[in-house]
């Protein structure tokens, strides 16, 4: 495994760390190769989710392509896996559940069941009433023990989703409550090319 010095520079290089830089496919590639093998050699990664939390991009990615890549809202209160922290997970996830086939677009999902209600869109940059969870969601459940498994930071337990969301207008800066917010019409998208047991690597890079 490479030292902590070995990471730092590869993410460097990868990611930059300036607001102003997007890195391209191919880093992107790259820095996920170099991880998942130094993190998370036990596991196969050929095909998973990729969320980047300072891009608040979600890439998926298979067999070393990037298939779609979409813009995405992390928690407004930052980075924990405490249970009522209503912070964002990090680490290795899988997706448990997905929740939502047949809904219609805005339908708003509560604890798993669709209302049969549905949302209003707020296209502006401003906090809608209600925290809905709507059109799909891909349920996470944690895959480290101690980091975002195990009582009290357990992010199945948390109920920690990739999920559609009426705050359009807020996709693109961190404003969930620890969710991770995806416009509806890119949910559905993404939940057709997903599977459970995927893995979904959430990083703060």
């Amino acid at each position: 495994m490479k030292n902590k010095i070995t990471i730092v520079l590869l993410l460097l290089f990868a990611f930059g760390f300036k607001a102003e830089v997007h890195p391209n496919e191919k880093d992107v590639l790259f820095f996920l190769e170099e991880y998942c093998n130094d993190f998370y050699p036990e596991h196969d990664i050929n095909e998973l989710i990729f969320i980047s939390i300072k891009q608040q991009k979600l890439y998926l990615i298979r067999h070393g392509h990037v298939v779609s890549t979409h813009i995405i809202s992390t928690s407004k209160y930052g980075l924990g896996n405490k249970q009522f922290s209503k912070k964002t997970p990090t680490g290795l996830h899988a997706i448990a559940h997905k929740i939502g086939k047949g809904v219609p677009l805005r339908g708003i999902i509560k604890g798993g069941v669709y209302t049969g209600k549905e949302a209003d869109l707020e296209h502006y940059p401003v906090h809608a009433k209600g925290d809905f969870v709507t059109t799909r969601l891909l349920w996470l459940r944690g895959l480290e023990e101690g980091i975002n498994a195990g009582e009290k930071i357990d992010t199945y337990d948390r109920r920690i989703y990739i999920h559609g969301t009426p705050e359009e207008g807020l996709i693109g800066k961190p404003s969930s409550h620890g969710c991770i917010r995806m416009t509806n019409h890119e949910v559905v998208e993404l939940f057709k090319l997903v599977e459970k047991g995927l893995k979904v690597l959430i990083l703060n890079v």
